[in-house]
């Protein structure tokens, strides 16, 4: 059972290890901002969530098990609240996505759907 946890807590933390170098790339590689702080939000909540499951795995039923939840659950919440935030205030501050059309960016801004 040891060697079964072993390697599904490595598999864990190799995903979470592939999530985050690919995040990493997409954000230095990407053209713009939208693009970027679409990779950083995965980082940060993916990539982030698996490394804490193969955690969770090694450190069996423990308190220490508890508290990575915990941290699990907030990363879960505060990550995308945080990503939507920086984009709204980038949007509010004029920041347009690259490729949108100066009449689209209009009509978003007074409300109107895609």
């Amino acid at each position: 059972m040891n060697l079964f946890i072993d390697i599904a807590s490595w598999f864990f933390f190799s995903l979470g290890g592939l999530v985050l170098i690919v995040g990493a790339l997409g954000m230095v590689r990407l053209p713009d901002f939208w693009s970027r702080i679409h990779a950083a939000g995965m980082i940060d909540t993916i990539g982030a969530e698996f490394m804490l499951v193969g955690m969770m795995l090694q450190s069996g039923l423990t308190l220490t098990t508890l508290k990575l939840l915990l941290i699990g659950l907030f990363i879960f919440i505060a990550g995308p609240t945080a990503t939507h935030a920086i984009a709204n205030a980038a949007w509010s501050a004029g920041e347009k996505p690259q490729g949108l059309a100066r009449d689209d960016s209009a009509r978003f801004a007074e409300g109107e759907k895609a």
